[in-house]
C-alpha cells in the first residue's frame, strides 16, 4: 500500500438549534483527527456549514490520500448542504479536469465504460455516519421500511461521485440509534479501531 501522508476530513453537520447541535458528529470528526495526527498524517479539514471555496476544496481533495465524510443522516441522506457542496466542488473538478476528464466513454473505443474517466485513482473515500435508526433496521429483509437495504445502498448517491472520479470506496463506520444508544462512548473508541483496520492493518 502506498504511504498515506494526508487526510481530508469533511464535516457536513447542519445545525438545528435546540435539536441538533453537532456535538456527536464533531466528536467523531475530532476522533478521526486525533487518530491520524497520532500516525503523523497531515489533516486537512472542512466544515461545510462554515462555508468553503469550491476551488480550494478541489485542491484539498487532490492533496489528500484519504477523504472521510462525517455526516448525520437526515431523512435517509446527508444534510442538504452536502449536496450543494458536492455539486459545486465536483463541478469545479470537472471544469478544471482535475477530478476527471469526461465520463470515460469515447466514440473511438466502445469498450470504455461510463464512469471510467476519473483521475483520482489511488485515493480512498469513506463515510462515518450517525443515525437515529437502530442497526437492526438495515440489512434485514424482514424490516418493512428499508426492506433489506443497507448503508451502502443508502449512500450510493454519495459514493458514486467518488467512484466516478476514480477513488476506492472504503467500508464506512456507523453510529446507530443515537438518541437511545447507551454505547456511544464505545462507538467513538471503536471508530479508531475501524480506521486502523481499513487503512493500516493490511
Amino acid at each position: 500500500m502506498k504511504e498515506l501522508k494526508t487526510v481530508l476530513l469533511i464535516n457536513t453537520h447542519l445545525t438545528y438549534p435546540n435539536w441538533s447541535e453537532g456535538k456527536l458528529n464533531g466528536a467523531f470528526h475530532q476522533a478521526a483527527k486525533d487518530f491520524f495526527t497520532s500516525k503523523s498524517i497531515q489533516v486537512l479539514e472542512t466544515k461545510v456549514e462554515d462555508d468553503y471555496i469550491p476551488e480550494e476544496e478541489v485542491e484539498k481533495h487532490l492533496e489528500a490520500d484519504i477523504v472521510i465524510l462525517q455526516t448525520p443522516v437526515n431523512w435517509f441522506g446527508a444534510p442538504w448542504i452536502y449536496k450543494k457542496y458536492a455539486d459545486e466542488v465536483f463541478n469545479s473538478g470537472l471544469s478544471s479536469q482535475k477530478f476527471l476528464t469526461g465520463d470515460g466513454r469515447t466514440r473511438t473505443d466502445p469498450t470504455r465504460q461510463y464512469g471510467s474517466g476519473g483521475r483520482m485513482q489511488g485515493k480512498k473515500f469513506m463515510i462515518c455516519a450517525t443515525w437515529n435508526a437502530p442497526e437492526e433496521a438495515l440489512g434485514n429483509p424482514a424490516q418493512e421500511l428499508l426492506q433489506g437495504k443497507n448503508t451502502s445502498d443508502l449512500f450510493l448517491n454519495i459514493t458514486s461521485n467518488y467512484r466516478f472520479c476514480g477513488c476506492d470506496i472504503i467500508a464506512g463506520f456507523n453510529c446507530f440509534d443515537i438518541f437511545k444508544n447507551e454505547n456511544i462512548v464505545n462507538d467513538l473508541e471503536n471508530y479508531s479501531t475501524h480506521l486502523n483496520s481499513v487503512f493500516f492493518d493490511k
